[in-house]
């Protein structure tokens, strides 16, 4: 008779471990459309999307956040600058708050139609991973990282339309 209590609890557990294991996976990305995906990551998940190797590529990197007026503005030049340039990758990583992620981002990339890759970066140890994206960096929103196999440049400032696409055509030349 003990035995069968431990089998029916062994069962039992090994089912919870199933279902919460599931619902870590999707607590951690969240389905928009077909194909599009909202991932959540913590900054040791995201650090290798900032160093990636393919050397016919240039990414380009923007921290961003939806009440960050410069931020929201020139978020149609990197929209732009992946769908004009077959070589440019675009990653956008949203430093939106948490517990705003489904009440703010998600409504925002579905309202803007966002094409390019979108992560929100969700690491309270920020003094730790803003150092270590770029050692100048305050933490000013927006700023973005660019870099290839050659290059590696940080601009902690907003874009004009022009002048990202002349400073994608300085890493073209290397």
């Amino acid at each position: 008779m003990r035995f069968f209590r431990l089998v029916k609890c062994s069962v039992v557990v090994s089912s919870l471990l199933i279902i919460f294991s599931c619902k870590k996976e999707v607590k951690n990305q969240v389905k928009l459309e077909e194909n599009d995906l909202i991932e959540i990551y913590n900054y040791n998940e995201l650090k290798p999307l900032l160093a990636k190797t393919d050397e016919r590529k240039i990414y380009v990197v923007n921290f961003w956040a939806t009440w960050c007026a410069p931020c929201v503005k020139e978020l149609p030049y990197f929209e732009e600058l992946q769908a004009s340039n077959e070589n440019v990758e675009v990653l956008l990583v949203s430093l939106d708050f948490p517990d705003k992620f489904e009440s703010q981002l998600i409504p925002f990339v579905k309202n803007k139609n966002l094409k390019s890759q979108v992560v929100l970066l969700d690491d309270p140890n920020e003094n730790e991973w803003i150092a270590d994206i770029d050692a100048s960096w305050q933490g000013a929103l927006p700023a973005t990282l660019i870099y290839n196999s050659a290059k590696r440049a940080f601009y902690p400032k907003s874009f004009t339309k022009e002048d990202l696409f002349k400073e994608i055509e300085k890493f073209n030349k290397i």
